[in-house]
């Protein structure tokens, strides 16, 4: 019997470590590289809603997640200035993990499974060729039409919520809030200015606390920000791509990126390494070519995610429009079909 081919993996994030885990699950050796160290905030919403909770049972993983401390979010609610929807249950609860937890038990678990993690390694090369996945994280793009894109996060005590979920949006960019255990409040935003924009940019804090007369900066009037949970991000794209124009194996935001707003991404993230897995398994015994390998990984994801990528982007604009900003934006936020048709189409 031939000897199986080895899978290098570029990024140690959500999508790399899952789909590293699944390769040692069927005995493929697998090697993953990653610049960073664990443990490790990062910004992120910290909640998996979706398909990705089937992908994490699959593997073997919910139980862990249950064990590092996860709780279930069941209910959700939107805010829009002083405009706000119900309180609404969730078809499904979310699972609510934060990210420094997280990564380390993927990264442990990896290693438990007799994956060589390569912690603190740079990939220096520039070839992402046969064998070799790239799952290392957003790919820059300083300016998008006209706007440069960035994101907070930190976590806060003494914050008390209405929903498990909540999303606060404002002209200039939107805070999600998500329970954690231990009384924490994981508090995330997406923001932008004009790329021509002089003025200094606001202090984390008071980004985070959005305009002076917000239902969120009543939220965190009185929060306790846990400064060493702190974490930015810049140059964020959120145009959606598309798998089969790259020539790389891609799973993960290095594919692309889905609207914050959905709740959506990290479990597209666990559902990318499913998807890459049995194509993957097929090139390592020898029943298939690198090229069908990554074609097959490339088709699955275009079509499982190209739907929710289109409806996240009609999201992500009513974010951001003017006209929901009055009495426009609180009757749809008193909608229960809007928010059903929303809800399951980024899903």
């Amino acid at each position: 019997m031939a000897a199986l081919k080895s899978i290098r993996i570029v990024g140690g994030g959500l999508a790399g470590l899952t789909l590293g885990i699944g390769l040692r699950q069927r005995g493929i050796p697998v090697t993953v590289w990653e610049a960073g160290h664990y443990p490790r905030a990062k910004v992120c919403g910290e909640f998996v809603s979706g398909r990705g909770q089937a992908v994490l049972e699959k593997f073997g993983l919910s139980e862990l997640f249950l064990q590092s401390g996860a709780i279930f979010a069941r209910t959700s609610a939107f805010f829009l200035g002083q405009a706000r929807s119900p309180v609404r249950p969730l078809p499904k609860p979310a699972l609510c993990l934060s990210r420094f937890a997280m990564d380390a038990l993927l990264a442990r678990h990896f290693r438990e499974a007799g994956g060589e993690l390569r912690e603190g390694h740079r990939w220096r090369e520039k070839d992402f060729g046969e064998g070799i996945v790239r799952a290392s994280g957003r790919r820059l793009r300083p300016v998008v039409g006209g706007w440069r894109w960035f994101g907070l996060k930190v976590h806060a005590q003494n914050v008390s919520l209405e929903a498990d979920l909540e999303m606060h949006g404002s002209p200039g960019g939107y805070v999600g809030l998500c329970r954690l255990n231990d009384g924490r409040v994981n508090i995330c935003g997406l923001f932008r200015r004009p790329a021509d924009a002089r003025e200094p940019a606001p202090r984390w804090p008071d980004a985070l606390r959005t305009g002076p007369d917000t239902l969120l900066r009543q939220r965190l009037a009185a929060a306790h920000f846990d400064e060493a949970s702190f974490c930015a991000v810049a140059g964020l794209s959120l145009r959606p791509e598309r798998a089969c124009r790259r020539a790389e194996c891609c799973i993960g935001d290095s594919l692309t990126m889905i609207a914050p707003a959905t709740g959506n991404g990290m479990s597209m993230a666990f559902e990318a390494a499913e998807l890459a897995l049995a194509p993957l398994a097929a090139y390592s015994q020898g029943e298939a070519s690198w090229e069908q390998a990554r074609r097959a990984i490339a088709t699955a994801c275009d079509e499982s995610f190209a739907r929710r990528l289109a409806w996240a982007k009609v999201l992500q604009w009513l974010m951001f429009a003017p006209v929901l900003r009055g009495p426009i934006g609180a009757v749809a936020l008193q909608s229960d079909w809007l928010w059903r048709k929303m809800f399951a189409s980024t899903r």
